[in-house]
């Protein structure tokens, strides 16, 4: 199987945002992320796990983690969380 994630990064000056990303092995990656082995989130003093998909292959998933990174998929994303708005207050 593979993943398709998405991240809450919450840190200091950085403010509050959405990281998606892919993976064949979730744990490892989110563990990586909040190890601070990942450049792209080292930076932010919180990371949490909001939401993640499965897929049978890789493909899927690369297909499905561009999807999300757009206006649409952002959107999707943020109607998928409404239910918290905690979670989603201030993010663009």
């Amino acid at each position: 199987m593979y993943y398709t994630y998405v991240l809450l990064l919450i840190g200091g000056s950085n403010g509050k945002k959405f990281y998606v990303g892919a993976t064949s092995n979730l744990q490892e990656r989110i563990l990586r992320h909040k190890n601070k082995s990942v450049e792209t989130t080292k930076k932010f003093d919180k990371i949490t796990l909001v939401y993640y998909e499965a897929c049978r292959n890789k493909t899927d998933a690369l297909k499905r983690e561009i999807q999300l990174k757009t206006g649409f998929g952002r959107g999707y994303i943020k109607k998928r969380l409404e239910n918290d708005i905690v979670l989603i207050r201030g993010i663009s």
